[in-house]
């Protein structure tokens, strides 16, 4: 009967029912390549099973555990750093009181999320070459020039604040709509009662948005292992691998350049139910508090 009443908005629903379908649900089936020795002319019916053979080997390959504690930490650092970046910077921009500038500044940071990760990675290493800005500057202070991208030392810091700039600014977005949600009342009342901006923002503002940054969390969580090739593979350079080398860069050299299809579609496959436990745990955590995403 609804179907019938609303069918444009299901209408309107279905590319991106199809989308999921087809990019999401059917590319599960090739999840049993990791159980199989898989032969590219067999395919994933004429491939033999060999059970679990591909997750022992992972386990006892020493370059794995390399890759893992890469992945692990890189994602720490984006989670502990990255994750509270939108929300600063979204509180910051909404104490704007002239909408000009206000709509300037959020156009000039929503911009990075735009260019591709080989521009960004293009920026960042002329920016950190030995003759460029940054070295530019130390030369200004008398300080010898750092080969920034080729030290291991400075690789992962470069990753988190390369992230941070690139998708700060668009990761406002949410937020900002939230903060423009709260009711005005409370902040007329706060500010009879002799509340100042920072009072408002730390008991009107941070509560209201709790259920928002916990839903965020929640799905940053969910993808915690997954740093986004396309970032790391334009960063990464020979010099870096020990401390670069990721999940998504090390299937791809080994799966698509080596043929390594159903080790990395292992590697794969453990990256999703790490995922899931994750996020499985931090929902439960958060049902204490009558939040969740189930």
């Amino acid at each position: 009967m609804n179907v019938k009443k609303y069918w444009m908005l299901y209408a309107m629903a279905l590319p991106g029912i199809f989308f999921f379908i087809i990019f999401k649900y059917v590319p599960l089936a090739g999840s049993v390549i990791a159980f199989q020795d898989y032969r590219i002319l067999g395919g994933i019916l004429g491939s033999p099973w060999v059970g679990l053979d591909n997750f022992k080997f992972i386990f006892t390959y020493q370059d794995f555990y390399n890759v893992l504690r890469n992945t692990a930490v890189i994602a720490f650092y984006k989670l502990v750093f990255g994750f509270p970046a939108p929300i600063i910077l979204a509180l910051l921009l909404n104490e704007l009181r002239i909408m000009l500038a206000k709509r300037i500044m959020q156009s000039l940071f929503y911009l990075p999320h735009f260019l591709s990760w080989v521009v960004v990675g293009g920026i960042v290493f002329e920016l950190l070459a030995s003759k460029g800005v940054v070295n530019a500057i130390r030369g200004w202070w008398g300080l010898e020039p750092v080969l920034f991208m080729q030290e291991e030392s400075y690789f992962r810091p470069i990753v988190v604040l390369s992230s941070i700039w690139k998708e700060a600014g668009w990761g406002t977005i949410i937020y900002l709509a939230a903060i423009t949600g709260i009711n005005p009342n409370l902040y007329e009342a706060a500010v009879m009662d002799g509340a100042g901006r920072w009072k408002q923002t730390l008991y009107i503002t941070l509560p209201t948005l709790f259920p928002t940054i916990l839903t965020l969390f929640l799905l940053n969580i969910g993808n915690f292992l997954e740093l986004g090739f396309d970032q790391i593979y334009n960063l990464l350079t020979p010099m870096t691998y020990a401390v670069g080398d990721i999940i998504e860069t090390y299937v791809y050299r080994a799966g698509v350049l080596q043929g390594q299809y159903s080790v990395t579609t292992a590697i794969g496959l453990f990256q999703s139910v790490i995922g899931f436990i994750l996020l499985w745990i931090f929902n439960r955590l958060a049902r204490k508090s009558e939040q969740g995403l189930w």
